[in-house]
């Protein structure tokens, strides 16, 4: 399992012209989810997600988390951070979990965030062709691997 953090200002995401999910400030969250990935790590990635002390206190400095400033998240699924590069130029996807076990684990992925987060929650719709708006907040972009 892959997951792309962004600290963001504000970001949107819509699907066939309609806007399906918005947050102001907060995390954007791209997860890609790879063959064997289980739900168990989506929790142990969550858990870790809401504590990251990556936003700014009064003086600058990294030191509170998405819970501390009551922040939003917006949970994106993205297939193709599982992509690989071992032969030639064209991305393979291989690792990638198949469709219908990834919406599954996304579901529950989006439930458990709603769960242990009391602030807003917003997704994209699982599979869909979407675009992506937002204004990156430092910029901070951060790489998990679980």
């Amino acid at each position: 399992m892959k997951i792309l953090i962004q600290r963001v200002k504000k970001a949107e995401v819509t699907a066939d012209g309609q806007r399906c999910g918005a947050i102001n400030q907060g995390l954007l969250i791209f997860i890609g989810f790879a063959k064997g990935d289980q739900f168990d790590s989506a929790k142990k990635a969550l858990d870790k997600i809401k504590k990251l002390r990556i936003f700014s206190d009064l003086k600058g400095l990294m030191n509170l988390s998405l819970q501390d400033i009551d922040g939003e998240l917006l949970i994106v699924s993205q297939f193709t951070l599982c992509a690989t590069f071992k032969s030639g130029n064209r991305p393979g996807f291989d690792p990638a979990m198949p469709p219908a076990q990834a919406k599954k684990l996304y579901e529950l992925t989006v439930d458990y965030a709603k769960s242990i987060l009391p602030g807003k929650i917003a997704t994209g719709i699982f599979g869909s062709d979407m675009q992506v708006s937002l204004i990156n907040d430092g910029p901070c972009t951060f790489m998990l691997e679980f």
